[in-house]
């Protein structure tokens, strides 16, 4: 079985598959900047769907039609993006003959990468998408059998982020931050001892400007790149990664609607590690800053380029050999009545185990003995049913959240539903009650269920 995954970034297009010793690798292709990709056509107006359908039609051309295909995108475009569909198929050859590819969260692809390796196991991670056009900041949960996105945020400038970066060096050398621009750059700073010549010119800069700033890190074109101007470019970089990061941690914090109680909530826990990825991410002095202060950063599996890491997790998951995670980390509980002896008793009924809620999949149903269970809404005969509580519950540390009270409507005294709840693409829950005769289902929305159960009310903190 042939498994591909495919990336497209901001300027290149890539597709990557697992080879014959289990290790991801880059598919080169026709017309492909090694170590790259497909360069993305230029021009905001369709070039995802140009790219994405040009790197297809070389892949085939090669080796024709994959049996499973894996298209990594932006958390924003998960829910449809152009080309990420059922076009995205037929445009890869006009058969139908594969399978709808599957779309994986960037935070989603790194983190399959990185469990594979076992570099990423259960807590909390900050994934840093370090690309041209944007720094994107994923405060992801992982689990045993589940990873949530917590929160997130972005930080686009105008003139692109890593673009932005780029672009202030050229300047200084005299040229344009075009596609010849960025390879002479590319070029100069991949020479050897170039990297070091750097971090020792901006050590020396940090410590004393007036006197190092005037250092030459980097000759191009004729002209000399200064320290100071790498530094200047570099604190651009780093207030937007620190602007993101903020906006991302304060997005994963508890809402007012349902905070944790004192009781319930953990002690503090810290980030369990921070992930940089993308092409930007390639710079060490700005994932010195991203370190700073002794956050820990996890390793990507030996000799993974950066910029790859998403499109190598992809890779992984279309063969079969690690897990998307893609599920929602908790279980979903309910307040239930019961009567026991002739007495009613309280209880919480679960509705859906951890793990086993997915995003735009199908509803899970309460279940007992492998049956879903039967319940009403009410007291027999009532005009009116009961408010419910749904609940969220992280089965290992007991800690549970409240998510909303729902006040479901009566029924007649024989009327049965079997209770399920669905997540949707966008994240946001519903509560379904299936009515066991003919009748439609009637759903209850919940609003985004929360994905972080060690935050404490105070919020998190790196």
């Amino acid at each position: 079985m042939s498994a591909v995954a495919i990336d497209i970034g901001s300027r290149y297009a890539r597709i990557a598959r697992v080879g014959a010793h289990g290790a991801p690798e880059l598919v080169e292709l026709p017309g492909a900047v090694p170590g790259e990709g497909l360069p993305v056509p230029a021009g905001e107006d369709g070039r995802r769907d140009a790219a994405l359908h040009a790197v297809c039609s070389a892949y085939v051309g090669q080796h024709g039609v994959p049996d499973r295909l894996v298209i990594v995108a932006p958390r924003r475009d998960r829910s449809g993006p152009p080309g990420h569909g059922a076009d995205a198929s037929a445009g890869l050859h006009g058969t139908g003959r594969t399978p709808p590819p599957s779309v994986l969260s960037t935070p989603h692809a790194v983190l399959a990468l990185l469990r594979h390796a076992g570099t990423a196991t259960a807590g909390r991670y900050v994934v840093c998408d370090l690309g041209a056009a944007a720094a994107e900041v994923s405060v992801c949960v992982v689990t045993a059998g589940a990873v949530a996105v917590a929160g997130s945020a972005r930080h686009a400038p105008a003139d692109g982020y890593g673009a932005g970066f780029e672009a202030a060096l050229l300047a200084e050398a005299g040229l344009l931050c075009d596609e010849a621009g960025r390879r002479v750059l590319a070029g100069v700073r991949a020479e050897d001892g170039a990297a070091l010549r750097l971090d020792l010119a901006l050590d020396r800069a940090e410590r004393n400007p007036e006197r190092f700033d005037a250092t030459a890190v980097h000759r191009v074109a004729g002209r000399d790149i200064t320290a100071g101007a790498v530094r200047l470019a570099l604190r651009r970089l780093a207030a937007g990664l620190d602007l993101a990061t903020a906006e991302a941690l304060d997005d994963a914090a508890p809402t007012e609607e349902a905070p944790p109680s004192a009781a319930q909530a953990p002690a503090r826990t810290a980030v369990d590690g921070l992930v940089a990825v993308g092409g930007t991410a390639r710079f060490a002095p700005l994932l010195r800053h991203l370190t700073g202060g002794g956050r820990p950063l996890v390793p990507l599996p030996a000799g993974t380029d950066p910029a790859l890491a998403a499109v190598y997790g992809a890779a992984l998951v279309a063969a079969g050999l690690a897990d998307p995670a893609d599920r929602y980390p908790y279980a979903v509980c309910v307040g239930a009545h019961r009567t026991a002896a002739g007495r009613p008793e309280n209880q919480e009924l679960l509705v859906s185990g951890a793990g086993l809620l997915e995003p735009g999949g199908a509803a899970v149903f309460a279940e007992a003995g492998g049956e879903r269970l039967r319940v009403r809404t009410g007291p027999a005969g009532a005009a009116a049913g009961r408010s419910v509580e749904v609940r969220v519950r992280d089965p290992e540390g007991a800690v549970s959240v409240p998510v909303r009270t729902l006040a479901l409507p009566g029924g007649a005294e024989d009327d049965r539903f079997h209770l399920g709840v669905r997540l949707a693409l966008d994240g946001t829950a519903r509560l379904v009650l299936h009515p066991l005769d003919a009748g439609a289902p009637v759903e209850f929305p919940l609003g985004e269920l929360p994905t972080d159960l060690r935050t404490d009310p105070e919020g998190v903190r790196l």
